[in-house]
């Protein structure tokens, strides 16, 4: 007897947005702690910190997230024989991925802080240190929030990644669906409307943020 998309399906479906929605803010709050030291040390003054943090930088915004989730997931069992769980996999991964990509757009937010400021604080001999978390950070944090609400919402996209070691996000619960259904054009755009209703509130905010911040500098905005 063939099995129809209904009532049941769909809560299969919503039981598994959490996973989603808890895979996103893990990676973020990991990625962030990661991030803030790369982007400080992208601009520290020791030449050898700023390459490892380039270098970081450069391979994981270089390679796709999917290679570095099978690296992670069946790299480690085959080199060292160590088998990782899939959730742990895919926390790691994205972890990393965020800390590329939220270190590169941080350190682009402390650059934009005005070289005055850095003076000033550098006048009231304050170290480098404390230059940093008193004056520099609390300034660069607004110019940051708008591309921070912005990467976090196509990391909950790209979470999608996920399924492909069998990892039971929103997208693999899709695909079990439609497997178990055989009804793909029912599954999928739910799926996708799901997606949707996650991402839209966050989208909405980063243009609030953003419109803040122009308004903040004296940047006219025309619609």
């Amino acid at each position: 007897m063939d099995r129809t998309f209904g009532l049941g399906e769909f809560v299969f479906l919503l039981k598994a947005v959490p996973w989603t929605i808890l895979l996103s803010l893990g990676a973020m709050l990991g990625g962030g702690v990661l991030g803030l030291i790369i982007s400080v040390a992208r601009i520290a003054p020791l030449s050898p910190i700023r390459w490892l943090a380039t270098g970081y930088i450069e391979v994981f915004q270089g390679t796709p997230v999917l290679m570095q989730l099978f690296i992670i997931y069946y790299g480690l069992a085959v080199l060292v024989g160590v088998q990782v769980d899939a959730w742990i996999a895919v926390l790691v991964a994205f972890t990393l991925y965020a800390g590329a990509f939220l270190g590169d757009i941080w350190r682009g937010c402390l650059q934009a802080v005005p070289r005055q400021q850095w003076e000033a604080a550098a006048s009231l001999s304050m170290s480098y240190l404390k230059q940093l978390r008193y004056v520099i950070v609390p300034q660069a944090a607004r110019i940051a929030i708008a591309p921070t609400v912005g990467f976090l919402v196509q990391l909950i996209k790209s979470t999608s990644i996920a399924a492909i070691i069998g990892f039971v996000e929103l997208t693999r619960a899709g695909q079990l669906m439609a497997s178990a259904t055989f009804q793909p054009m029912i599954v999928y755009p739910i799926v996708a409307g799901m997606y949707f209703l996650i991402c839209r509130p966050l989208t909405s905010l980063a243009s609030i943020f953003e419109r803040r911040s122009h308004a903040a500098t004296g940047t006219k905005w025309y619609f």
